[in-house]
């Protein structure tokens, strides 16, 4: 049998595996064999032809040599080739002809599309402007195959062929590359969830480890299945008992009955591979290994569940669970409730927390799932679940890593649409930036990089657990404001002081209260009351007068949601009135009294049947209005996420990419692990993007500065170019406003002088003046890619870390978020009286730099500071562009880990 270690494993239609891989030379009998078992009429269809020798010539055609010019993939299930795809140039060096052959059998299981994926990929980054494909008129499936793509399909009939044309999309920038990821991506969500069935809707269970010691995670985990009220067939396995929880026990896996769907594992560590592998070969459809210290085990656990097309929950976790099905399947202590949150985390400590909130306040819990050290199952698995559930309205992820974070964000900015996707935002740590060398390195922290990917993917994004659960619970029963204005109605005057400080913190505003309204409260309240926003009602008005004053100023059009701030008095509590208030806009609560940190108060009629949605018709009630605001600005920010644009990732004309790849590959020719490019390059480089710069001349010597100067206009500024050199102005390496040969000689001297050995030439540039100096850059993350980050420049960008990012491909409107994103963005827009400078170009040279980094890879770090922005545009006065070794990664290729 051929050798298969080196393919990737990915999911059918139908949720099985199969494994993808490059065709090798010594494949040729699995192939051929697969031509040769083909049917006379899939014989007819794929070669037009019933030859003897169609098996031989295309096994020899797919298995021989492969370069450039040809790439061959193939599927493998069960030891056998079942599909086979590939493309061969033609003489038209920018076209290829595309041929796919499924085994008999195999048909309507999307191997055909799922072979097709890696040559898009392969030949897009080959720059391959099409496919080509003849097919018979009567071959409707592959015509089919085509269609359903996700790629724009040309038809040509003629003498019952068909003479396809599949242009490929070009760059990041073309219109139909978003249309065929999203065509990809909902390929890759069927086949998760059908995968995923077994997991979250299992027909019979089986625990192995199952213990009958009552302290015991195998005890645990029975006894929490068994009470539940799982309906199913469940089987304790553990050969030294013939029952355990009322169930009777089999010895070994290899009693269980066939195809079972799911087992749950708590073995010692040295033998859960053993008791995978018997899995597999019992017909088990999905596991869940809760036994932690598997070290070098792991991936031959991992091998063993794609060898058997098993989905694996863990290793070194604590479980999962559906309420709704009676399914708990953790050691927790306690019950979950069922309800509407699915909950996904990486430390099952921190999922017991947040499932037990959850389940106090009633908004219980769709699906529960402790990933552990994520072997298989991911957070892109189950947000893909939740879409189509039915169960879950609100989507809880607990992340402590990536597994590729960019299908991620695509996954989660699909889901978002349709529910809230919530997270907390760990891994904060500076670590790993001590060896930043560049200003946009050392902005692009762990944190400003998972900020910037939950901001693009409209994920409510906390900074810890508690206000996780604030948020949730607003949005679990309130809708999302309509925008950032809040009326604040309190009876206590400080406390209505303190929520319109917590406005002011998270972005909110104080909504300006019409004329008519404000009048309609001075006739209901006292002369002591405010009538401005916040609302002091005063302390001694009646519950029926505070509900009212709620009603009138949410009836005003400048009002998005209400927050109400009270404190219980022996004339009234005021919050009774909360819930009975007829407010069609969201509202919050604050109780300044009360015990818990958040509560749901619900409204008059609400059914307290626990397993219906229905219930959560409340109103979420905050001890402290910090809290209530924080939630509420998630709410509002979320909010303006749904609402904005969508955004596009533009064409840009005059791109020279050829020539930029050109250079790179010369460079790195030259400097095998990489290096800083030299001044001239760089200029070069941000030529071919079209990115405006300063107008820039390289000299290296002394009477090349002055001739170089001499040409341009107005005085020059010389910079020195050296190895290593990245605070020019801390270094003493640049001079400004030279206005005469003598003075750039002077200059030229002092910088050699300064610098010695290390100088290899000086930059020479005319002199700018004015404008607001901004940071541009990017910088690649290993995991995310790259990221585009901005900020003020100059010697403000250490001294102030005024930066916003984004993770490219940029679109349009990530661009404009982020020129107007930063703290500094008044200055920008003409701060006090100031010019306005053309945010317009900063938005032009934020799309180019970011499509340049995904074209090159090789683009470890890019530092365009300062880039100089006026009225009239905007130019980069300095730049660095450091290179590294690097291979185009295509992140969206469907992949099992």
């Amino acid at each position: 049998m051929a050798q298969r270690s080196s393919g990737v494993y990915a999911l059918l239609t139908d949720g099985s595996t199969v494994q993808i891989r490059p065709a090798q030379p010594g494949d040729f009998d699995a192939v051929r064999q697969m031509h040769a078992s083909m049917s006379p009429d899939n014989m007819y269809l794929r070669f037009f032809s019933l030859s003897p020798q169609n098996a031989d010539r295309e096994a020899q055609r797919i298995c021989g040599t492969t370069g450039p010019r040809q790439v061959a993939m193939l599927a493998w299930r069960d030891a056998a080739v079942v599909g086979v795809a590939s493309y061969d140039m033609n003489d038209a060096a920018d076209t290829a002809e595309v041929a796919v052959a499924v085994a008999d059998g195999m048909h309507r299981h999307g191997i055909a599309t799922l072979l097709l994926e890696p040559l898009v990929s392969i030949a897009r980054q080959r720059h391959v402007r099409a496919f080509i494909a003849e097919t018979l008129v009567e071959n409707s499936a592959m015509l089919r195959v085509f269609a359903d793509a996700g790629l724009p399909v040309r038809r040509h009939f003629a003498d019952g062929v068909v003479d396809v044309t599949i242009p490929l999309p070009s760059s990041d920038g073309d219109a139909s590359l978003a249309d065929y990821l999203d065509a990809v991506q909902r390929r890759e969500s069927r086949a998760d969830v059908a995968s995923l069935k077994h997991l979250f809707h299992p027909g019979s269970i089986a625990v192995i480890g199952a213990s009958r010691r009552t302290d015991s995670v195998g005890a645990r985990l029975l006894a929490n299945i068994t009470s539940a009220g799982f309906a199913g067939p469940i089987f304790p396995v553990n050969p030294h008992a013939s029952t355990l929880a009322g169930l009777p026990s089999v010895a070994s896996v290899e009693d269980l009955p066939e195809g079972v769907d799911l087992a749950i594992i708590c073995v010692p560590a040295r033998a859960v591979t053993d008791v995978a592998e018997q899995c597999g070969r019992r017909g088990v459809r999905a596991l869940v290994v809760i036994t932690s210290g598997l070290g070098d085990a792991g991936p031959e656990l991992l091998a063993t569940c794609r060898r058997y097309g098993m989905r694996l929950v863990g290793p070194n976790c604590f479980g999962i669970a559906v309420p709704g099905l009676g399914l708990n399947a953790t050691f927790g202590r306690s019950p979950v409730l069922a309800g509407i949150a699915g909950v996904a985390v990486q430390s099952g400590g921190i999922g017991v927390s947040i499932t037990e909130h959850l389940s106090r306040l009633g908004i219980g819990v769709s699906s529960f799932t402790s990933t552990g050290d994520k072997y298989d199952v991911s957070s892109n698995d189950l947000v893909a679940w939740w879409e189509q559930d039915d169960q879950t309205e609100l989507a809880i992820l607990y992340l402590e890593s990536f597994g590729n974070p960019r299908k991620f964000a695509r996954t989660a900015r699909r889901v978002g649409q349709q529910m809230p996707v919530l997270t907390v935002i760990g891994g904060r740590s500076m670590a790993g930036q001590a060896a930043a060398t560049s200003h946009t390195a050392a902005a692009a922290t762990p944190l400003v990089t998972r900020e910037a990917l939950f901001a693009q993917a409209g994920i409510v994004a906390a900074e810890n657990l508690g206000e996780l659960v604030d948020a949730a619970a607003f949005l679990a029963c309130q809708p999302v404001p309509g925008g950032p204005r809040v009326a604040i109605v309190t009876n206590a005057g400080g406390a209505g002081v303190l929520a319109a400080d917590a406005c002011g913190d998270n972005g909110l505003i104080l909504a300006p209260l019409s004329e008519q309204v404000k009048q309609r409260l001075t006739d209901l309240l006292p002369a002591g009351a405010a009538i401005a926003n916040p609302v002091d009602t005063t302390a001694a008005i009646s519950a029926d007068v505070f509900r009212a004053c709620m009603e009138t100023v949410a009836a005003d059009d400048s009002v998005d949601a209400v927050l109400s701030v009270t404190v219980p008095t022996a004339v009234a509590d005021p919050s009774e009135a909360v819930v009975q208030s007829a407010v069609a806009k969201p509202v919050g609560a604050v109780v300044m009294d009360q015990a818990e940190i958040v509560r749901l108060l619900p409204r008059p009629g609400t059914t307290t049947d626990q397993d219906t949605t229905e219930r959560i018709n409340a109103v979420p009630c905050y001890a402290y209005p910090e809290g209530a605001v924080r939630a509420l600005g998630h709410a509002a920010r979320y909010g303006a996420w749904l609402s904005r644009p969508q955004g596009r990732v533009p064409e840009l004309p005059l791109v020279r990419s050829a020539d930029a790849r050109a250079l790179v590959a010369d460079f790195m020719r030259g400097n095998p692990p990489g290096g800083w490019l030299p001044a001239g390059d760089v200029a070069e480089l941000l030529r071919c993007y079209q990115i405006p710069q300063v107008t820039t001349v390289v000299a290296t010597s002394e009477q090349e500065a002055v001739a170089a100067a001499a040409d341009l206009p107005g005085p020059v500024v010389l910079k020195a170019a050296a190895t290593g050199l990245v605070h020019k102005t801390e270094a003493g390496a640049v001079k400004l406003d030279l206005r005469s040969a003598s003075d750039v000689s002077a200059a030229y001297q002092e910088l050699a002088s300064s610098f010695g050995d290390a100088l290899t030439g000086v930059v020479v540039q005319p002199m700018v003046r004015g404008g607001v100096e901004v940071l541009i850059g990017v910088a690649q993350e290993p995991v995310f890619g790259p990221l585009v980050v901005f900020g003020l420049g100059g010697i403000a960008t250490d001294v102030l870390g005024d930066h916003a990012a984004r993770l490219s491909p940029l679109t349009d409107a990530d661009a404009h978020e982020l020129v107007h994103g930063v703290r500094a963005a008044a200055l920008l827009e003409g701060f006090r009286g100031g010019p306005a400078v053309s945010t317009e170009a900063l938005e032009g040279v934020l799309l180019r730099v970011s499509r340049l980094a995904d074209d090159l890879p090789e683009v470890a770090e890019l530092d365009l500071n300062p880039v100089i922005a006026r009225a009239e545009g905007c130019l980069a006065a300095d730049a660095r562009i450091r290179l590294t070794p690097a291979e185009a990664r295509d992140p969206f290729l469907r992949r099992l880990r």
